[in-house]
Formats: structure tokens, sequence, C-alpha cells
């Protein structure tokens, strides 16, 4: 499968997936990092894919998004954007609803590797 094949089947296999650099429990950027734990405070479950581990998913990604940078949040299919937007949208509660409405929400925060 070629990357961008595999990138298509991520998006559409996890209702809410975060490409990031390291992984939630162990972020390597301080983006990635902010993204990750406003997600775990939300509660909510999601899959990521560390970008660090997957150079090809790396190149290919901006490309294809056309969106340039790392973290990057896809809720149903939808790119919601990076850190910026993400933190904008909890700050002002639209994240929160968000995820209640795509229900992606549990009592506590569960993540998987979607590699």
């Amino acid at each position: 499968m070629d990357t961008e094949s595999r990138i298509r089947q991520q998006i559409a296999n996890h209702d809410l997936l975060l490409y990031m650099k390291g992984t939630p429990q162990f972020p390597q950027c301080g983006f990635s990092a902010q993204v990750a734990h406003i997600l775990t405070h939300c509660a909510a479950k999601f899959a990521y894919v560390n970008i660090l581990d997957n150079p090809d998913i790396r190149a290919t990604l901006p490309k294809m998004m056309n969106w340039p940078t790392f973290p990057q949040v896809y809720l149903k299919g939808e790119l919601i954007g990076g850190c910026d937007i993400v933190t904008e949208q909890f700050e002002s509660g639209e994240l929160k609803k968000m995820l209640l409405e795509a229900q992606v929400l549990g009592e506590e925060a569960a993540f998987i590797s979607a590699d």
C-alpha cells in the first residue's frame, strides 16, 4: 500500500486521529504534547500516529492535506487543525461540543496507535 492510501485508511478507520511527534505518553514536541493533553483532558478516545517513526507519513501528509505543520487532528475524516486551532476550540468550549457530537468521549481518555 502506498503512503497516501495508508494515510487515507488511517483517517477513515479512526473517528478521532492525532498525527503527532512522539506518543501521548511521551510527546516529542511541545505542540504535540499540548494537543495530546487537551484530548486527554476532554476524556477523548483517539488514535495517534507518531510521525517520527513514520518519515513517509511525515513527508506526505502535509502535501496531501495542504497543512504544513504537526500535530494534525482529524475528526470523522475532516482536518480540524493543529495546536493553535485545537487550543482555541478547547478554550472556547467548541472542541468539547464537537467531540461530544462525534461520540468520541468516554469517562476517561483512551488512545491507541493507528500504525
